[in-house]
């Protein structure tokens, strides 16, 4: 068997599972992930990205919405994976990406955002 994923959105699909799972060979890997982020989750942390980036100098620094992302991914994840970049004169931030996000996880993201912005008095305004 090769990758395959399934939405259980009902009850044929929950069957579905069920039967790859019992003529699944033996050592199939199965993960099981909560529902994903929602559209207008998305667009709420764009928006709010976006304000980051228009009303907040990080240590002297403008940053952009994906550099906010990175600053605020890292926060959700509490985890920090850098190496040297190939020139060796900087650093990359590894393993950070919003696309995955559960919608539990998007709510505790925006939760961070929100806490942040409220310290450094950054007003969100609502996505369009």
């Amino acid at each position: 068997m090769g990758r395959a994923l399934l939405v259980l959105w009902n009850d044929a699909t929950r069957a579905k599972a069920i039967d790859w799972i019992r003529r699944a060979p033996a050592e199939t890997r199965v993960t099981f992930q909560g529902p994903k982020r929602t559209l207008p989750q998305n667009d709420r942390m764009w928006a709010c990205l976006t304000d980051l980036s228009q009303q907040l100098l990080w240590h002297g620094q403008r940053l952009s919405t994906e550099d906010w992302k990175q600053v605020m991914l890292a926060s959700l994840r509490q985890e920090l994976r850098i190496v040297p970049n190939v020139n060796g004169d900087g650093f990359v931030q590894l393993g950070r990406s919003s696309s995955d996000l559960s919608k539990e996880e998007m709510a505790d993201l925006m939760t961070i955002m929100e806490a942040f912005a409220a310290r450094y008095g950054v007003k969100f305004k609502e996505p369009a």
